[in-house]
């Protein structure tokens, strides 16, 4: 159904689709901090300074890019914040949806690159880029090719 088909105004679609894409950050927020608060705690666990300077790298690596999807993921909240009340709505939904679309990106990688460090860690190199490929292409054929092909089918 077509926003124009419920018969609401501009001012009630923004409503709505802000509200929605509270409930999808809602989702996305306590996954990343999840995953964020485990990597943080890392380097204080006893086995790692067994880590070799690869796994050293991938893991710092991580942790700035689960900061970065934190940081993202929490950005549109921040400009809704900073432009209540300034009747910009609409502006705030488009900003925060391409946010948003940026934060899964980064929460891919994260993702990624953590299965990457366990695997690497739990089995070997091969098996971790092994592992850490395959999490990328699942979340490509999930976030991206799946989406794609309903829009079209559209």
């Amino acid at each position: 159904m077509h926003a124009d088909e419920r018969g609401e105004s501009t001012a009630q679609r923004a409503d709505r689709n802000w509200n929605e894409l509270l409930q999808e950050l809602r989702v996305m927020q306590t996954g990343v901090q999840i995953l964020t608060g485990f990597l943080l705690t890392l380097p204080f666990q006893s086995r790692f300074s067994d880590l070799d300077d690869y796994q050293r790298i991938v893991y710092l690596i991580l942790v700035i890019t689960s900061v970065v999807a934190t940081a993202l993921i929490v950005a549109p909240v921040s400009v809704h914040r900073s432009l209540f009340r300034k009747q910009m709505k609409r502006n705030i939904v488009t900003l925060a949806d391409r946010i948003t679309r940026a934060a899964l990106g980064v929460l891919a990688l994260v993702m990624t690159g953590a299965t990457l460090l366990v695997f690497d860690v739990v089995v070997g190199r091969t098996a971790g880029i092994v592992a850490g490929a395959s999490v990328l292409v699942v979340l490509g054929i999930l976030w991206v090719a799946f989406p794609e092909v309903l829009r079209r089918r559209r």
